[in-house]
């Protein structure tokens, strides 16, 4: 790449992000991303207050950022079901869709994968992501004009906030996200008992290599002495949390939640234990203590605060191919889960 190249592209960037009125985001999936990157829209407002944020993401996602007082407007797309089917029709549908959103001064790929770099390219001509050395599917970068260099091996919530910075010329520090304001509204009060500290436990998730054995859960709760909550999804998760209330007199079945509903009731709570998975994560964002427990993935997942930690199994863990047969979660001790939290309720 030539000096001349490098120097108009520099020059070219910072003309685009003067002239900054109404952007996009890209970020699909999944729901812990989505919350994790989501912390990027208050600092994005403390500087440019007055700018438009759009903001691309699978439908079955969208819930959690309808009501968020700085997103304008979420579109939705069906991608993993458009794949799964085959459906021709819906493919030129989203399409068009996407062709006729707003003419974007700047389009932000927060994912960096082939498949959001192909939607930002519909969506917008100016576009920013990731470069070819920061992201899995280096292929995407090639759908950018401009890009941001960041290891894929970093933090993703630094990565997810260095993208964003980087595009619109600002700095996003650890001290800003330390002391970050709750990243989503809370719209729902549940009127729940305060004879004892109130903790949620997320038992959940995506692989069966990242569930923390039920019977665990229930020993933890019978360690803690408190009132405790399990948060459940799917019918298999319902079953398995009422094995828990069966086997703990201090654990209670929580609601059925909504992502709204789910949000507000995290935000009620005094602690949050829970396998690495979107609901778990809702807790860091909503400046809520926890404990992310961890077996084929790493700490790189969350951001640990004082307040926010993880424990991770024995295992050796390859990010750039992670091991989904990896149940080394199973060999974390209760005991030492039920430890940090009563640290954490101190």
């Amino acid at each position: 790449m030539s000096i001349d190249y490098i120097t108009r592209n520099i020059m070219y960037n910072y003309a685009m992000k003067r002239n900054l009125a109404h952007i996009a985001i890209v970020r699909l999936s999944a729901l812990g991303d989505i919350i994790n990157s989501a912390v990027v829209l208050q600092f994005i407002k403390k500087h440019y207050p007055d700018m438009q944020i759009d903001w691309f993401c699978e439908e079955v996602f969208a819930p959690i950022l309808y009501e968020h007082p700085f997103i304008d407007t979420v579109y939705t797309l069906n991608l993993k079901k458009i794949k799964k089917s085959k459906n021709l029709s819906s493919l030129l549908q989203t399409i068009r869709m996407l062709k006729n959103t707003p003419d974007y001064d700047l389009v932000i790929d927060m994912q960096g994968l082939l498949k959001s770099a192909i939607v930002s390219s519909l969506v917008g001509k100016n576009r920013h992501g990731f470069d070819t050395h920061s992201t899995r599917e280096s292929i995407a970068s090639f759908f950018y004009t401009s890009t941001s260099h960041m290891s894929y091996e970093s933090n993703v919530v630094r990565r997810n906030c260095f993208v964003v910075a980087d595009a619109l010329d600002f700095i996003i520090t650890d001290d800003m996200l330390l002391n970050k304001d709750a990243v989503f509204p809370k719209n729902f009060h549940f009127e729940l008992p305060n004879d004892k500290r109130k903790i949620a436990f997320v038992i959940g998730a995506s692989w069966p290599s990242k569930i923390y054995p039920k019977e665990k859960v229930a020993a933890i709760c019978e360690a803690l002495e408190e009132n405790a909550y399990i948060i459940w999804g799917t019918e298999k998760e319902q079953e398995d949390a009422k094995w828990i209330v069966q086997n703990s007199k201090y654990a209670h079945l929580a609601p059925k939640l909504s992502l709204n509903e789910l949000v507000s009731f995290i935000s009620e709570m005094d602690l949050l234990i829970g396998n690495d998975t979107g609901p778990t994560h809702i807790a860091w964002a909503q400046n809520i203590p926890s404990i992310t427990l961890l077996g084929p993935t790493t700490t790189r997942m969350i951001y640990e605060t004082p307040k926010n930690i993880g424990i991770k199994s024995p295992s050796e863990v390859n990010i750039l191919k992670i091991n989904k047969n990896d149940f080394s979660i199973q060999e974390i001790d209760y005991n030492d889960v039920a430890a940090q939290a009563k640290e954490l309720l101190q």
